[in-house]
């Protein structure tokens, strides 16, 4: 395997382990299926491998799953009451989850099953609700972006689309982790150390450094693009695939997006690079803002090191160091010692 290919694929295991799998309905349906011994479904490596199967399956079929380590015996079927001698050969090859009985028709890996309990109920209500704002939030964001659009109309959709996608990203966090269980110091303490370094926290704290600035890049609204083209994208193939309407005009678009989801963002952790050293440069100019930019780079920081997002910003800041380093040794030595203490805060 060439260096390139290795890289693609660690960037592919790294968004497998950043997806949402709690509030994927599949995930849950995927799982039920599979037919493990009750003591090695608690293991966390032994869930983490049919996370990877999953992400495989349905999510990017090019990301490689290496087999687990544990011996065959171990990963056996549960015996079935009916027909105890075949238990073992009902379990389908590749770790892949079994059929259900005769009455329910075979899916394809853009479908999922109709919600009949409450609990589905309520995650299709917050799939719902995500979906309707992170749709406002492309639509809103394309015309910001779209060069016939009037200034004063074309800089408030450009704070709407950080504002709505700056609501999606709590509602998702409230979602998934609550809220703090007292408003007191300690345990907002205990609540921030859970959420800080998910994706939906830094989207979050992303949104607000430019819905709060004077300053109007454009550019700055790639990675809410991206993530609102990823949430609609996989929305729609869920809920609406057997509508011909989905069909005749968005399968093609939403199977891109969700077969691309890598593209996606590693094209984000680029742009986010890259806004912090334009906000560096804008630092020359009058429209300059010192606390902001600190703010900034104090994110690209903790982007590079929470798990959500360190694959894609460790790939590019390697690239960019591939680049910078052998310019700065040869050209410019003297910049060695500010590099090196810089790099010492970063890596702190």
């Amino acid at each position: 395997m060439g260096g390139g290919e290795e890289d693609q694929q660690k960037l592919k295991n790294t968004a497998a382990a950043a997806y949402d799998y709690e509030n994927d309905p599949r995930w849950a349906d995927y799982w039920s299926n599979i037919l493990i011994p009750p003591h090695m479904a608690s293991r966390s490596d032994v869930v983490d491998h049919f996370k990877r199967k999953f992400y495989q399956r349905y999510i990017d079929p090019g990301l490689v799953v290496e087999p687990m380590t544990t011996s065959s015996s171990s990963q056996s079927a549960r015996p079935s009451a009916a027909q105890p001698s075949s238990s073992s050969s009902s379990t389908p090859s590749n770790n892949q989850p079994r059929q259900r009985n005769s009455g329910q028709a075979s899916r394809t890996s853009g479908t999922s099953t109709n919600p009949t309990s409450n609990p589905t109920s309520l995650r299709w209500d917050r799939k719902t609700i995500q979906f309707s704002v992170n749709a406002w939030v492309f639509v809103v964001a394309v015309l910001s972006i779209f060069p016939l659009t009037p200034a004063n109309l074309s800089n408030r959709a450009y704070r709407l689309s950080f504002l709505g996608t700056a609501c999606s990203s709590l509602y998702s966090l409230y979602s998934v982790y609550g809220k703090p269980r007292a408003w007191n110091l300690q345990a907002v303490q205990v609540w921030l150390q859970s959420v800080i370094v998910t994706k939906d926290f830094i989207s979050f704290i992303y949104c607000l450094t430019f819905v709060t600035s004077h300053l109007y890049l454009k550019f700055s609204l790639i990675p809410v693009i991206c993530r609102s083209l990823d949430h609609v994208g996989k929305f729609l193939r869920r809920n609406f695939s057997r509508s011909s309407l989905y069909r005749k005009y968005l399968e093609e678009a939403c199977v891109w997006v969700e077969s691309n989801v890598t593209t996606l963002n590693i094209l984000s952790s680029q742009a986010e690079i890259g806004l912090g050293f334009l906000l560096v440069v804008s630092l020359l100019s009058w429209q300059r803002n010192i606390i902001q930019t600190f703010m900034y780079w104090q994110i690209l920081k903790l982007m590079y090191h929470a798990p959500a997002t360190a694959g894609y910003h460790q790939s590019v800041w390697a690239k960019i160091g591939g680049f910078v380093n052998p310019v700065v040794q040869r050209y410019v030595p003297f910049l060695n010692t500010p590099i090196s203490t810089i790099q010492r805060w970063w890596f702190r």
